[in-house]
């Protein structure tokens, strides 16, 4: 019988990780380090709630230690990863979540809990105490003429100070606690569709706040395209999405923006890799396979490719994990 010896994860991932999508998820990790030991970027994208899954335990350190280069996400990552920060000591899990019947749905409701598969977020404690420090900044920003994307907002509140005394977790497990610090270039495509984009229309509607206060997709999109020129003057950038939709759909469309819209010359994106449980189908877009996106000019016929067909909150960790014990920082290369 062998004995046991200790792993690195690194260690752990080679030596049980050798088949099938488990084989995939090193290939896909090892990828990843080589792209940042060739000096490249990466570009992250975080669909699904990600946030609410506490994503940000092994995130916060990629950003930290720049293993992440820029994020896109959809509103409700944005916000849930600040509810969990305010309040998560009144969240709510309910293990047993299959076995729920409708009435029982309706209590958690009248509770003021809402449900995202095993975890409630709770209305009063998470949603509405940072709708209360945000609208502050929305009105400041009306007031003065100002106009702002909805993360900057949200990294205005966090690096002010004014939801310090909330925190119910360790900051240093925040991402968006990360992300403020190094002021890390975020893209929020569809913001609209999220807790706080529902309040800032309902704050319009109610008080009058200019609609133009806050940003939207077009604004990112143009941040976007100048954040990317600018990233691939001295180095290639890989795409590294979680799940599907808008989060992944909108950042990678802005090669053949610039190759096919703006008619100049764009790197092709330098590495894919997709964790999600879409199954493969016609018209798919989350489920599509990378080849695809040669056709759409994103992808070249020689970068590397990764689908793993799995959840996201297993896999991200582990492959966070053995990025950040394997692969050097990328020292030297200049923020945009």
């Amino acid at each position: 019988m062998k004995p046991l010896r200790p792993y690195s994860m690194r260690d752990f991932l080679r030596h049980h990780y050798r088949h099938f999508n488990a084989s995939t998820v090193v290939a896909a990790a090892q990828g990843w380090c080589d792209q940042l030991t060739a000096g490249n970027r990466m570009f992250l994208t975080l669909a699904g709630a990600m946030s609410t899954a506490e994503l940000g335990l092994s995130l916060a350190e990629m950003i930290r230690r720049e293993k992440v280069h820029a994020i896109s996400c959809t509103g409700a990552n944005l916000e849930e990863d600040l509810f969990n920060l305010v309040a998560r000591d009144h969240y709510r899990r309910i293990p047993d979540w299959r076995s729920l019947s409708a009435e029982e749905e309706l209590q958690l409701a009248g509770q003021g809990l809402n449900r995202v598969t095993d975890t409630c977020i709770p209305e009063e404690e998470a949603m509405r105490r940072i709708e209360g420090s945000v609208r502050e900044r929305w009105k400041a920003a009306a007031a003065a003429g100002q106009r702002y994307l909805p993360h900057e907002f949200l990294y205005q509140a966090l690096l002010s100070g004014v939801l310090e005394e909330h925190y119910q977790i360790d900051p240093a497990d925040s991402w968006m606690v990360a992300a403020a610090e190094r002021d890390l270039p975020l893209f929020v495509p569809g913001w609209e569709d999220s807790t706080l984009g529902n309040m800032f229309v309902a704050c319009h509607l109610h008080e009058g706040l200019s609609l133009d206060t806050v940003l939207g997709g077009t604004h990112y999109m143009c941040r976007l395209i100048d954040w990317y020129r600018q990233a691939t003057r001295d180095s290639a950038v890989g795409f590294f999405q979680i799940g599907g939709g808008i989060a992944g759909d909108f950042p990678i469309c802005v090669v053949p923006l610039i190759a096919q819209d703006l008619k100049e010359e764009a790197a092709l994106w330098s590495y894919f890799c997709q964790i999600g449980d879409s199954t493969t189908s016609y018209g798919s877009y989350s489920g599509a396979v990378p080849n695809e996106k040669i056709t759409w000019g994103k992808l070249d016929s020689r970068s590397p490719k990764f689908i793993i067909e799995s959840d996201a909150t297993i896999v991200a960790p582990l492959i966070f994990a053995y990025v950040l014990e394997e692969a050097p920082s990328a020292e030297g290369l200049t923020q945009v």
